[in-house]
This record gives C-alpha cells, sequence and structure tokens, in this order.
C-alpha cells in the first residue's frame, strides 16, 4: 500500500515508524526530514493541486494529514474531490484549530464547558472585558501561530498591551487581526485524542504533555517538551464525562452545521475542580503525544482506514497494555533562535525504545541537529515510571552540540 504523509516533525515520523512495524507499506513524505527518507521517499514541496495530481498518477492509495497548515489550506477538500483517499478534516471543518474564534463562538453556542471569553477586533470592548477579570488572563489570536499564538499576561495592563500589539499586526501579522480574551482556568491540563468518522470516534488513551522548556514547567512556552500516555490522572468517570460532555456533542454539532468532522480531534483540556472544560481544539495528532500514543495502537492503519472508509462503528480499538513516555531533546538556542547544526551522535538504543526524528537534516549520511525540537526519545513500559526510566536511559545515549531537555516529564503521574 503507498501511503503518502503531508509534515516534517517527529509526530510524521512517529506515524510512519507505526505504519512500518505493523503493516506492508510504502511510505512518501512531503516535504519530511532528513530521517524520513531512510523510511520512504521525501517529495519536493508540490503546490496542493499538483500534489494530487502526482498522488493520482503515483497510484498513492491513502495520504495522512500531519500537520495543520495543509488542513488549513483545504488539502482534504482537494484530493477527494479527485477521488483519493486522505486522513483528515475538511477546511471548513479545520476551522476548530485554524480560527479561535470560530472554535470558541461554535463551544459557546452548542454549550460545551469552556473559559468564559470575549472575541472581538475592537480594543474598546477588550478592555471592558478585561476588566471583568482576575488576573492572569489569557490572550489569543485567531489564526494558527505554530503554537506561538497564546500569552498569559500577568496584569490587566499587559493583556490591554498584548492585545493592542496583536491587532496592529506587530505581534503575528493577519492571525491576530482578531483576539480571543478567556479567563484563566486553575487546575491541570490533559490531552484527548478522539478519531473520527464523522459520526462516530474512538478515544486514545488519555496524554498529558509539557509545554514549558524548563523543569517543574518553569521557561517559556515551546511546542511541547515531553509527553506521557496514559495518564493516571484521567479517572473512569472524568473519559466518560470528556466522551459525553464535550465529543459526542462536538461530531453531532459540527455534522448538524454541514462541517462533517472526519480525522483526529484533539481536546486540549483543563481539569477544575474534577470537570473537563477545552482550552482548545487542533483537528491533527498533538506533537509530542502522537510519538507516545502511536506505539502503544495494535494496528494504526485499520484504525485510520476504519475512519477514512467511515466504518469506525464496526470496529474495535486494541491497544497495548503499556504505557510510553517521549522526552524532546531540543537544540541549544530554541525556543529564542536557530542553533548551529551539528552531527547527532547515538551510542547504543535501550530495548523498548526508539528515537522519533524532527529537526534533523541529512548531510554526508550524517544525521544533524538542525531544528529547534530536534528529536524524541521515546520508550515503552510496563507503567510510566518504568517507561519514563527506559527514556531517560536513552536520553543519555544521544549526544549534539548544546543539547537541552526537561529531566522531569511525567511528574505530575509520579509524585
Amino acid at each position: 500500500m503507498k501511503i503518502l504523509i503531508l509534515g516534517s516533525g517527529a509526530r510524521e515520523y512517529s506515524i510512519a515508524l507505526a505504519l512500518i512495524k505493523n503493516s506492508e507499506v510504502e511510505l512518501f513524505f512531503m516535504p519530511g526530514n532528513g530521517a524520513t527518507s531512510k523510511l520512504g521517499t521525501n517529495l519536493s514541496n508540490f503546490e496542493l493541486e499538483d500534489l494530487a495530481t502526482y498522488s493520482k498518477e503515483n497510484g498513492i492509495d491513502l495520504c495522512i494529514v500531519g500537520s495543520e497548515d495543509f488542513l488549513a489550506k483545504g488539502v482534504v477538500d482537494i484530493f477527494e474531490k479527485r477521488g483519493l483517499k486522505i486522513f483528515g478534516p475538511s477546511k471548513k471543518a479545520a476551522q476548530l484549530e485554524s480560527s479561535k474564534v470560530f472554535m470558541k463562538d461554535f463551544l459557546s453556542r452548542n454549550s460545551i464547558r469552556t473559559a468564559r471569553f470575549l472575541s472581538s477586533s475592537n480594543l474598546d470592548e477588550i478592555n471592558s472585558f478585561i476588566d471583568t477579570l482576575n488576573t492572569p488572563i489569557v490572550v489569543k489570536a485567531d489564526g494558527l501561530c505554530a503554537g506561538k499564538g497564546v500569552i498569559i499576561a500577568q496584569s490587566k495592563e499587559e493583556a490591554l498591551k498584548v492585545s493592542a500589539d496583536m491587532l496592529s499586526g506587530k505581534s503575528f501579522g493577519d492571525s491576530g487581526k482578531r483576539v480571543v480574551i478567556e479567563e484563566f482556568l486553575e487546575g491541570f491540563e490533559l490531552s484527548a485524542f478522539a478519531l473520527c468518522d464523522g459520526e462516530n470516534f474512538v478515544l486514545l488513551p488519555l496524554a498529558q504533555d509539557h509545554k514549558k522548556l524548563k523543569d517543574n514547567d518553569e521557561g517559556p512556552n515551546t511546542g511541547g517538551m515531553g509527553a506521557y500516555a496514559p495518564s493516571p490522572l484521567a479517572s473512569e468517570k472524568l473519559i466518560t464525562e470528556i466522551k459525553e460532555d464535550i465529543i459526542k456533542p462536538t461530531l453531532n454539532a459540527m455534522a448538524k452545521e454541514g462541517n462533517e468532522f472526519k480525522g483526529v480531534l484533539f481536546v486540549g483540556l483543563m481539569i477544575v475542580n474534577s470537570k473537563p472544560y477545552v482550552l482548545e481544539f487542533n483537528v491533527r495528532f498533538g506533537d509530542p503525544e502522537c510519538e507516545v500514543l502511536m506505539p502503544l495502537i495494535e494496528d494504526p492503519l485499520s484504525l485510520i482506514l476504519a475512519c477514512v472508509n467511515k466504518n469506525l462503528k464496526n470496529y474495535e480499538l486494541k491497544l497495548k497494555n503499556k504505557a510510553a513516555v517521549a522526552v524532546v531533546c531540543a537544540s541549544e538556542n530554541y525556543p529564542y533562535s536557530q542553533s548551529v547544526a551539528s552531527e547527532i551522535q547515538i551510542s547504543s538504543i535501550p530495548e523498548n525504545s526508539h528515537i522519533a526524528y524532527a529537526g534533523v537534516s541529512l548531510k554526508d549520511e550524517k544525521l544533524l541537529a538542525s531544528g529547534g525540537r530536534v528529536l524524541a526519545c521515546v520508550a515503552l513500559g510496563n507503567d510510566v515510571k518504568e517507561a519514563r526510566d527506559t527514556a531517560y536511559k536513552l536520553c543519555e545515549n544521544v549526544k549534539f552540540n548544546g543539547m537541552q531537555y526537561r529531566k522531569d516529564i511525567a511528574y505530575q503521574a509520579l509524585r
């Protein structure tokens, strides 16, 4: 089976690795990275219409969309128009991620639990709403900002200034021309991933990621410095509430509004007094959560095909009775600026562990650390502690100039 994967990070590498282990597949990537070229064929950057033509002419059986940018640009609509199979939501349905205003208004009109908010482009209106909130205050740019469009303001003055900078285009260009102001919720975060066929869904084990750069959740926000699954913080009662109060009504309302949702519905949750609140929706696998979820699924290809073929009603999800932990190793200057590329050296890979590559390039058959988040050290174990210990053993065996990683991934599960 010929499969095309769209994206270039550890998420896409992890999907590929899981498919190769479980199925007879020939893989193609656009654009891929220096390590995906060892798993399949990296394609040049095509325009999406040209990519659909290439896929048709070269017998691509399935396209899996890793990155949100492709979804926001309507790759699913383009492929489906050509009769090609593709895993992901339509451009309209992808607005759950591509527009925070759309997402918050959707939650509000469908009575799905979320933080109190205002979406606006009027600074006077924003100022009045800020006055009603306690600090800290959350300010979000409306559009896609590669995970950087959310600011936690520590004062009302800062919240107003951040809003003004976004609206002027100074902070995030057109993505910030409308903003969402939210009350700050106190609790703990979880990531829920529902794989959907438009009507039915299966929920994967709940994961938890670590956004801050440094131990003890200090330092700036990043794209994610590590993750683990399943989280013992998710009780059966909480999982049932997430399904019944959030995922089911979301799928039903999207279908009712003419935006049937197929693909991965990633719900960023804040658990406040044991109740789940929606912080955000994403419409693809998270990164680094994908790195811990893919190794736990017995047959990921059959699951993805059940979504694409609208056959989840008859699908039985099979999971390994294991825990997984991923520790992200980042370059020296991440997340502030680019670092000098340097060779990656690996002394050995412990049993039940592997590396998922992201910001890497290939030069003279050597892998170089060339991006921000360079790779993730991933391990399976009988419980979170065993998986974490193995993941950190692997981290100790990986070297490149300026390598940095957190030493406390999964601390909330183990304390």
